[in-house]
């Protein structure tokens, strides 16, 4: 079952773990060196290489064969990147069935090795990729170099090249505006927190991701441990802060008129929706009405634009997609 529709530890806060991990091959330019036929070979044997991980059915793809929308939808639920999904020439993806393991090819780099799992589960993610990753090893030689670890196109992921980060919801900090002392406070410690749905620092809907900044000099355990420590710090933080923000009058009348809306109505768009659920989230987890927290997170990410189009099987308009999917959370919420 893919993250956004079942839960973990810590998952009324940590909604998804991520591990990604950045590879290529010694013996071809980086993608950005390639033209499309030559992508395409790299895609081919990296293909090849995981016709030997048994422990799930992968199904690959081109890119260049789907709708722009299916392209899309994927990045809207962060199994690819949104350059990803608009730049497909010469590109493939590698997904589980479950959309646990995400393997990008020749995006940035040959290999983008990703999996994603619900709650708080780093270990169990990192250990996952490294899986998957000493399998393509072992036919495909690894750009590496013993003082600079793996090479990466963007310099900023040499060494380990991965980026590992959790998805956050943090209504009651960003409620009290301590979201900016926390951005600054963990970017001392080799951290970034930015919002999830935005480009920006602001997280649409109160949902962040926490991922570790620092890839050269460090290893994949001890980045790993310092973004599970902090992570952890903001959990404990955001359980306090809501403790005395469930006891607001004013923040549980927020929760009750954001369920009205969604039981209600008629038109709804995606920033609209994930605002709301953000609250109504809060009163779930916090047991002040009765609604499963995953389902609503599921809602967010099953009900984004481009994934709507996919559910219907063609492009819908701005209109008849905020209407279907008004209807939807209806139906979801009885």
């Amino acid at each position: 079952m893919a993250w956004y529709n079942t839960t973990g530890n810590e998952s009324g806060i940590v909604l998804s773990t991520r591990v990604r991990l950045a590879r290529n091959s010694e013996d071809y330019p980086f993608p950005a060196r390639l033209d499309a036929g030559d992508r395409e070979k790299v895609c081919e044997i990296v293909r090849e290489a995981l016709s030997d991980y048994t422990d799930e059915k992968l199904t690959y793809r081109k890119m260049s064969e789907l709708e722009p929308y299916e392209a899309v939808s994927l990045a809207e639920k962060h199994l690819i990147s949104p350059g990803f999904a608009y730049e497909t020439q010469g590109r493939a993806l590698v997904l589980s069935e479950n959309e646990e393991v995400s393997i990008m090819l020749c995006e940035e780099d040959h290999i983008r090795i990703q999996v994603v799992l619900p709650g708080l589960a780093l270990t169990e993610a990192w250990e996952k990729a490294d899986k998957i990753d000493s399998v393509i090893e072992k036919k495909i030689n690894y750009a590496f170099r013993e003082h600079l670890g793996y090479l990466t196109q963007c310099p900023t992921n040499l060494g380990t090249g991965m980026r590992a980060s959790v998805m956050l919801h943090l209504p009651a900090l960003t409620g009290k505006g301590a979201m900016r002392r926390l951005s600054t406070t963990v970017a001392k410690l080799g951290l970034t927190l930015r919002g999830s749905f935005t480009d920006g620092s602001e997280g649409a809907g109160n949902i962040y991701q926490l991922s570790n900044q620092v890839t050269l000099g460090i290893s994949e355990e001890a980045a790993l441990q310092n973004l599970s420590s902090i992570a952890m710090q903001i959990v404990a933080q955001e359980k306090q802060a809501r403790a005395l923000l469930v006891k607001d009058e004013d923040f549980i009348d927020k929760i009750y008129r954001s369920w009205g809306v969604l039981r209600s109505a008629y038109k709804l768009s995606s920033r609209e929706l994930t605002n709301l659920v953000s609250y109504v989230t809060v009163g779930a987890c916090e047991g002040i009405i009765d609604v499963p927290s995953d389902k609503l997170i599921g809602a967010v990410i099953e009900l984004q634009p481009a994934t709507l189009n996919v559910s219907q099987g063609e492009k819908l308009t701005e209109n008849q997609r905020d209407i279907l999917r008004a209807q939807k959370v209806r139906e979801l919420l009885g």
